[in-house]
């Protein structure tokens, strides 16, 4: 099973989820290991970042939405500052 899931979702998609609502996260330039203890989806309002994890790297975008699967553990790896509205599951 994949452990990210990066997706362009339309506008209607992001409404029907009330991403909007979810609280916002921003990050300078700056490189962290992190291990996710549940499921989160992110949207990508600015910047970029690269994950790097044991299935490959993820280069992830203003515009992206995104799934980390629980369990996962990998290396963010933050290009341009970045700001995400999230939620975890």
């Amino acid at each position: 099973m994949k452990k990210v899931i990066v997706e362009k979702l339309t506008s209607v998609e992001l409404d029907q989820l009330k991403v909007s609502a979810w609280p916002i996260w921003n990050k300078e330039v700056s490189q962290f290991d992190w291990t996710y203890d549940s499921d989160e989806q992110c949207f990508i309002l600015d910047g970029e970042v690269i994950i790097n994890t044991p299935e490959g790297d993820f280069n992830i975008q203003k515009g992206d939405f995104v799934t980390f699967k629980k369990g996962l553990k990998c290396v963010w790896n933050v290009k341009q500052a970045l700001s995400k509205h999230y939620n975890f599951l």
